[in-house]
């Protein structure tokens, strides 16, 4: 795998976790295997490779067909993109806030015995991941807008989802940045990325 592989993976995940927060409030569902692959990845802090934060490269599949939509212009879904971005934008202000990022480290090794035992898509699990979002990263500005039906943002269980899946597309953020990712990759390294993503998807 090439650093570009890494990046483009990573970027996946983040967007196949966003992707869930869109449908879950709009509709109040998600699929099942794409959130758990995502709030796995929470847990994955020391996975030896970028794939084993996800289990296998295969388990992101549906988002990097969005990144490659994405680079394509093809991708019709702008609050995505723009839900995306914010959450880049998010990961540099998290990651100069040694303190948050701390609590959060910590809030993670809380819940990782639960997370092991009921699996980490478990109602109790979701809970605590985002109750502590919203203790910690939710206290960062700007802070990541999600738009949807006002009948199911309104529900406990929902916001609870969305909170630990924005978490979970905040992991894959830093992973991305982790292995040299940069904004300037979407200006400068589209065709690359682009390249990258159709020889993983071959």
């Amino acid at each position: 795998m090439s650093d570009m592989d890494d990046r483009v993976i990573a970027l996946g995940g983040m967007l196949q976790a966003l992707a869930q927060v869109r449908r879950i409030a709009d509709t109040g569902q998600s699929d099942a295997r794409q959130v758990e692959v995502a709030l796995d990845s929470v847990f994955r802090i020391d996975a030896a490779d970028v794939e084993a934060v996800y289990g296998e490269t295969g388990a992101v599949r549906t988002g990097l067909r969005l990144l490659r939509e994405y680079l394509a212009n093809g991708n019709k879904d702008e609050a995505l993109g723009k839900l995306g971005l914010s959450v880049l934008h998010l990961e540099r202000k998290f990651s100069s806030e040694g303190r948050v990022a701390g609590l959060v480290g910590t809030g993670v090794g809380g819940l990782s015995a639960p997370a092991a035992r009921l699996g980490s898509a478990h109602p109790d699990v979701v809970a605590g991941l985002g109750s502590l979002y919203a203790d910690t990263v939710s206290t960062l500005r700007p802070r990541v807008m999600v738009q949807g039906n006002p009948h199911y943002l309104g529900q406990a269980g929902v916001v609870a989802e969305i909170r630990a899946l924005l978490l979970a597309a905040l992991r894959s953020a830093v992973l991305w940045r982790q292995m040299g990712g940069s904004l300037w990759d979407f200006v400068f390294r589209r065709r690359e990325m682009a390249a990258s993503i159709d020889a993983i998807l071959g």
